[in-house]
């Protein structure tokens, strides 16, 4: 009978100490577990600059730029022959023989060589419905590029140089709510345009004046070289809506656009306090989406934006050589309501070029990036070596708490992707204009895995097991989804939460169509079998809310995750 009392004492004390979690109510993680980073490759052979998680593989794509034309990775034999590039700066023609993209087996901590030829050099990309990358832009010969590749062990790039209308470098690829891609911006691309069907190419892009307005230039009296180009309107954080239509963030602004009509329908206030957009460089997410059980309901999109510089921050890095304190904010809009505001709180420490990454409990863990400076190359100073977990529903001035750090600087170009298992692939850092490592910030080749807080050993009871084989894996929009759960204790339906997240394209500070969403539990059955509750949740009910595509799909149990399984809504 002691040992049963003993027991349930334990039980209570750690329930409460989740539910400090679950509510989002303390200024650290709870148990004082502030996460783990891991080594998990020394040499991955190039440079992460973009990658993308892929479904129902092991496997994270990973790509460099290849102008430069070198890296740590030979192509193997059987990826040749070598290609051949014409440098349109230096009007020289050479041969390449070196590997500029990767899978890269997260469980295995394997590398696979794959080839890719058009520059892929500040690209944007995102997963097609059917679970392949599509990738867009580039520089020079590849700015115009569409690129696929499936996530199998034989795929390789499939390349068209040409088939967009417009040069795209630095823009921001985004999927409506038909599955359809669309590209905004680019250096001097002033327009957006859809990505035609395989193998076929644009004709025209449509112009969007918006990306015009919103650069930044600093008027330089007597210089002869004249006023100097800031920009802070590239890579624009681009959101598609619950209505249908697209939020579109650049520098300091933003408005929802109506790209079928290429009409902006609403403008919101600005966004003070300095730049955020490329090369400013803040980060962006777009918070969970809550699905009512009621279908009619409207569902809030709600924005989040940390960090950036000051406006001239590029100017003062790239010609000064000095480097001015990051923003310290962190400033979110309910971008649905009839009265949008901007609601501003500040970080526990200044931050650009960060990634936000959207955890599967519907926390936010901003990692990556400087503390001082701005994007661009030599442009920022003291790397900010410790993540940052944010919690939206945390009462304000409590949703901030400061992680264990890591010991390697991830400055420019960078990158953060979830893994299925809640932990976070990172890599990436390059502050150089090729590959050198003996620079300050080195050209980063080393690929780590960084553990949150809720992967803690005192939550390991609490954490559920998706019994995938017993599951749905797929659903049609309004379909109700059952999932079979092993758990220690039985779930209980005030605790218990199904999420689902978009795995994004990431580059640069930003995260191509990263969504998360919580749906909507329809019903919880306890002991279906020994051990085993049976879950029921709606899946979203418009591919507006949910493009369709896989996701991963998590049972959350008092603010502890499951291991994901990819679910594919269609």
């Amino acid at each position: 009978m002691a040992k049963a009392s003993s027991k349930k004492v334990q039980s209570l004390i750690l329930l409460a100490a989740v539910l400090l979690l679950v509510n989002n109510a303390a200024a650290a993680p709870a148990g004082g577990f502030l996460g783990s980073w891991e080594l998990i490759s020394q040499n991955a052979g190039i440079s992460a600059m973009h990658t993308q998680l892929l479904p129902k593989t092991d496997h994270i794509a990973v790509f460099d730029a290849s102008v430069w034309h070198i890296s740590r990775l030979q192509l193997p034999q059987e990826k040749r022959p070598c290609f051949w590039h014409h440098n349109k700066l230096t009007n020289q023609t050479a041969e390449d023989c070196w590997c500029h993209s990767i899978f890269y087996d997260y469980n295995k901590n394997a590398v696979k060589a794959l080839k890719v030829q058009s520059d892929t050099w500040c690209s944007s990309g995102g997963l097609s419905p059917d679970g392949r990358l599509v990738s867009t832009g580039g520089f020079q010969y590849g700015a115009k590029a569409i690129r696929y590749l499936w996530g199998c062990d034989t795929c390789d790039w499939v390349e068209y140089p040409e088939g967009l209308a417009e040069p795209r470098w630095y823009s921001t690829q985004v999927m409506l709510s038909d599955g359809s891609f669309l590209v905004y911006g680019g250096r001097d691309a002033f327009s957006y345009e859809y990505v035609p069907v395989e193998n076929e190419s644009n004709k025209a892009a449509i112009a969007f004046p918006f990306l015009f307005e919103t650069q930044d230039f600093l008027e330089r009296p007597g210089n002869p070289k004249g006023r100097f180009r800031l920009e802070n309107n590239l890579y624009p954080f681009v959101y598609l809506l619950p209505d249908g239509n697209v939020y579109v963030f650049a520098n300091n602004r933003s408005v929802v656009h109506d790209p079928k009509a290429n009409k902006i329908i609403r403008e919101f206030p600005q966004l003070p306090g300095g730049a955020r957009s490329y090369p400013a460089t803040g980060t962006s997410v777009l918070l969970p989406l809550y699905l009512p059980r009621d279908t009619n309901k409207p569902v809030d999109a709600e924005v989040l934006i940390c960090g950036g510089s000051v406006r001239e921050g590029l100017y003062l890095g790239e010609e000064e050589k000095r480097f001015v304190n990051a923003l310290d904010d962190c400033a979110r809009m309910v971008v649905t309501s009839p009265n949008p505001e901007w609601k501003i709180e500040k970080m526990p420490a200044p931050r650009t070029m960060a990634d936000g990454v959207l955890l599967p409990n519907g926390e936010v863990l901003i990692i990556n990036g400087a503390d001082l400076g701005s994007g661009g190359w030599h442009c920022a100073d003291k790397p900010s070596l410790k993540p940052m977990l944010y919690r939206p529903n945390a009462p304000e001035g409590q949703r901030f708490a400061e992680l264990a750090p890591t010991d390697i600087p991830r400055m420019y170009h960078s990158v953060a992707n979830l893994l299925p298992d809640g932990k976070v692939f990172v890599g990436g850092s390059n502050d150089n204009d090729g590959y050198f490592e003996f620079a300050k910030f080195p050209t980063e080749l080393r690929l780590e895995k960084f553990t949150p807080p809720y992967l803690a050993p005192e939550y390991a009871a609490l954490r559920p097991a998706i019994l995938e084989d017993q599951s749905d894996k797929a659903a049609t929009y309004g379909k109700w989804v059952y999932l079979r759960v092993k758990s220690s204790e039985p779930l209980t339906i005030n605790y218990v939460q199904v999420s689902i997240v978009a795995p994004p394209f990431v580059t640069h500070g930003i995260s191509m169509n990263q969504r998360m969403l919580f749906l909507s539990v329809i019903e919880l059955k306890n002991n279906v079998a020994p051990g085993v509750d049976e879950v029921v949740v709606a899946a979203p009910p418009t591919s507006a809310l949910a493009p369709p595509g896989y996701y991963l799909l998590s049972v959350v149990n008092q603010g502890i995750p499951s291991h994901s399984i990819w679910f594919h809504l269609k």
